[in-house]
């Protein structure tokens, strides 16, 4: 079970994630009470572990600023949502080889989502897909959980990888797990002391929540051969 702390704004922050155990972290460069700059995230992200994945939340950027900031941070991978380019995905690829960059691509479940995950699927640029809640106003990072009873179709259906993100927490990681069978899962707001601030001990919670069910989860595939 792939797992990511995101919205991250401070290296002690990032570094709480690593040493509870996630396999990313991730820095939003778009607006947000969240938001960090590229010069914020190229001090944060050399001194974090090499292994430990460094993913940048973008929404509708261009080739030029998604780059700028792989390069000055050293990113290993993006989340792009609602790009308004849709070859935005093909033109990284043209520059960064999938060892390099990891490439996800941000899909709101909504009427509709099951189109959507075919088409991601015909993309030979995305390595995954994130599937998240939004508002009229906000294209992601929400805090709020969708359907996942009636998503639960759409996750067994594809062959993606799927990220499970949106209302997230240390309560109901394990629930989304067991309904979902995502390959990852996603949390910002679910452990935080106040926007912007992790709370260590959810953190901690989260991750360890997450494998548990994901414990769970390969046992009873195991059972069931």
């Amino acid at each position: 079970m792939w797992v990511k702390v995101c919205a991250n704004t401070s290296l002690e922050d990032a570094q709480m994630a690593v040493d509870a155990g996630a396999d990313a972290v991730g820095f939003v460069f778009a607006e947000s009470a969240r938001r960090v700059t590229v010069e914020q995230v190229a001090e944060i992200a050399p001194r974090l572990p090499e292994a430990i994945e460094k993913i940048g939340v973008f929404v509708d950027a261009g080739l030029d600023e998604l780059t700028a900031a792989i390069e000055a941070c050293g990113l290993t991978g993006v989340q792009l949502h609602s790009t308004s380019d849709p070859e935005i995905g093909a033109r990284l690829r043209e520059r960064y080889a999938p060892e390099r960059l990891k490439i996800l691509k941000v899909i709101h479940f909504q009427q509709g989502l099951e189109a959507e995950l075919r088409a991601a699927e015909a993309d030979g640029a995305i390595d995954g897909v994130l599937v998240d809640s939004r508002t009229a106003t906000m294209p992601g990072g929400t805090g709020i959980r969708f359907d996942w009873t009636a998503a639960r179709g759409n996750f067994a259906g594809s062959r993606l990888k799927l990220v499970a993100a949106g209302g997230l927490n240390p309560e109901n990681v394990g629930e989304a797990i067991a309904t979902l069978r995502p390959w990852g899962v996603d949390v910002a707001s679910g452990v935080e002391e106040r926007p912007g601030k992790k709370d260590a001990a959810k953190v901690r919670a989260f991750i360890e929540n997450a494998r548990i069910a994901a414990r769970k989860l390969d046992l009873d595939a195991k059972i069931e051969v």
